[in-house]
């Protein structure tokens, strides 16, 4: 196993490998943080989950458009469920026991840290992005709910399987108690946590019907016109004034934080309905039921548009655009996903009894 440990100021990119550390902990690379962490920590416990298991068990699938909260002056749009409810959520459904601490002192969260470590307990932690210096510099952006696992500790630096990189990484003491402590929305506190509890038998299927239903519940059946396949229409038909309301160059602005939100935070929008169309395609396998395999293939269909979707508003903001290009068929493309996810969803519900 190759480690990698960052040798430079926070203005470089050099990463120099160090010689192979042996703890015996399984890092897997995965596509999201939260669902990527727990799957690897449930993994090192004896529950070999996938990552795209996890997503759907944990209904990471979410919709959620909020101009009254701001995430760098830009109104918060998410793609996936509140950070924390993945992990909270397929831990209770799998009835995995997990501990998880905040502190006010940094010194001590990093004590705490250190006092598990010895134990050779595996601990997921809550970080701020921007102050891990081992994100090269062009990656770093001020995002508080970055989860990544710490399992070992070489000196005064930790050992990390941060599930976004193909290898495990070190991390100075200080530049993690910094990212420990980060401010700002979704501000950490410290937050670290680890499965204190693995029951010797699971019930996959129930987990996995727990989780579709209350995915589709949330998506189709919250009365809030901001959450679900309801925010998706709002959203949708606020883009096509955007253009009169605030002029060529703030509706650029705003349909760029869509695509960011949509397409770089995490697997954003099209990534995560990708994701649970993988989920749909296990569950299928466990639950022997052909319907969701059929549902899985829908799944992916809708990503597909989400990318569309990303790909149109990217001409336009980049000033590129084709003919056809412009705010009202951005915004038919995403009534357009409203309706197939609306209409799956709806389905879902059906097969799921």
């Amino acid at each position: 196993m190759k480690t990698w440990a960052w040798r430079g100021s926070a203005s470089q990119a050099n990463f120099m490998p160090e010689q192979p550390i042996k703890t015996g902990f399984i890092h897997r690379q995965s596509a999201h943080c939260e669902s990527g962490a727990t799957s690897n920590l449930l993994r090192n416990c004896g529950l070999d989950i996938s990552e795209a298991l996890v997503f759907g068990i944990g209904s990471g699938l979410f919709f959620g458009y909020f101009p009254f909260i701001k995430i760098q002056n830009q109104p918060l749009i998410t793609f996936r469920n509140a950070p924390g409810r993945i992990l909270k959520n397929t831990a209770k459904r799998l009835g995995v026991r997990i501990e998880s601490f905040k502190f006010k002192n940094p010194e001590k969260a990093m004590d705490a840290l250190d006092d598990m470590l010895s134990k050779g307990i595996h601990v997921g932690l809550q970080a701020g992005v921007y102050w891990l210096p081992y994100f090269p510099p062009p990656l770093r952006f001020h995002f508080n709910a970055h989860t990544l696992v710490a399992y070992g500790m070489d000196g005064n630096d930790y050992l990390i399987s941060d599930p976004v990189f193909d290898e495990p990484v070190i991390c100075p003491r200080k530049d993690l108690m910094k990212a420990r402590f980060a401010e700002g929305t979704f501000a950490p506190k410290g937050k670290m946590y680890y499965l204190a509890e693995i029951p010797k038998k699971i019930n996959l299927p129930l987990a996995i019907t727990k989780g579709i239903k209350e995915t589709c519940r949330v998506m189709i059946k919250t009365p809030l016109p901001l959450i679900g396949v309801r925010g998706i229409r709002f959203l949708a038909k606020r883009i096509k004034e955007w253009p009169k309301k605030y002029g060529k160059r703030k509706a650029s602005l705003y349909l760029g934080h869509i695509i960011r939100m949509q397409e770089e935070i995490g697997t954003g929008g099209g990534g995560f309905r990708l994701m649970y169309a993988a989920f749909l395609q296990e569950a299928a396998d466990i639950l022997k039921e052909n319907h969701l395999s059929d549902m899985s293939k829908r799944m992916t269909g809708i990503g597909d548009k989400w990318r569309e979707f990303a790909l149109f508003g990217a001409r336009i903001c980049k000033g590129r655009s084709l003919d056809g290009d412009n705010y009202e068929t951005l915004g038919n493309i995403m009534l357009d996903c409203a309706e197939a996810e609306y209409l799956l969803y709806k389905d879902l519900l059906e097969v799921i009894r």
